[in-house]
């Protein structure tokens, strides 16, 4: 096994599959990370593991947690419709807290790991509306990381890598492509049936189509 290792946030969306296959290419031996968090849309989570399986991880692991406990989101609690049509602002699909907990888990992995790396799919597209999907964000993370952990301490220090930041979704739809992804795997649909099928209606579905298209290729998502 290779001794350099890495940590991937896998939501099981064209975003994170994505950014573990360009690990992958980086030589890194990848540990994927996903979470089953109360997400009205769960079919996200088959689709990681199909992803882990066809990309080989050396160990893909899911957390389950309760975020939809503390609600406030359109993912988290179904009496909140998810929006259809393009809104100004944070979106209702912002889910508090979600990523800040996500890397805290996969940092606390990587620690036990001897993991020096992780990997998280945020990019341009999301800033506008995301506050943790911004590069002030991760580098702030980055620098919590390395003062709140053993590791980080003795000067083993960790990188949060988020190598899509820059991108859109028709670059990222390009460089998946050039490692062999398979995007017929992944969801993306914010309410995606049990059999992963997308509304085609939602900021997900919309952005995600408008990446094949600007990528030039098919989109193999199924839509019910």
């Amino acid at each position: 096994m290779s001794e350099k290792r890495a940590v991937i946030l896998l939501s099981g969306g064209l975003d994170s599959a994505t950014v573990l296959a360009q690990a992958q290419a980086e030589g890194y031996a990848c540990y994927s990370l996903s979470f089953d968090y109360g997400q009205r849309h769960r079919s996200e989570l088959a689709a990681a593991e199909r992803v882990a399986q066809q990309l080989a991880v050396v160990e893909h692991k899911v957390i389950t947690l309760n975020l939809n406990g503390i609600g406030g989101s359109a993912l988290t609690d179904n009496t909140i419709a998810v929006p259809q049509t393009p809104s100004e602002g944070i979106p209702i699909t912002y889910v508090p807290a979600r990523n800040t907990v996500f890397l805290s888990l996969a940092l606390g992995w990587a620690e036990v790991l001897g993991a020096r790396d992780i990997f998280i799919g945020v990019n341009a597209v999301d800033y506008s509306g995301y506050p943790d999907c911004r590069p002030e964000f991760i580098e702030a993370f980055e620098r919590m990381a390395n003062l709140a952990t053993k590791a980080g301490v003795e000067g083993l220090g960790f990188r949060i890598r988020a190598p899509l930041q820059a991108m859109s979704k028709a670059e990222i739809v390009q460089a998946g492509l050039r490692h062999g992804l398979d995007y017929g795997l992944t969801v993306s649909c914010y309410q995606a049936d049990e059999h992963g099928r997308a509304c085609g209606k939602c900021d997900s579905c919309r952005l995600r189509a408008e990446g094949f298209v600007g990528a030039g290729v098919a989109d193999p998502t199924q839509y019910f």
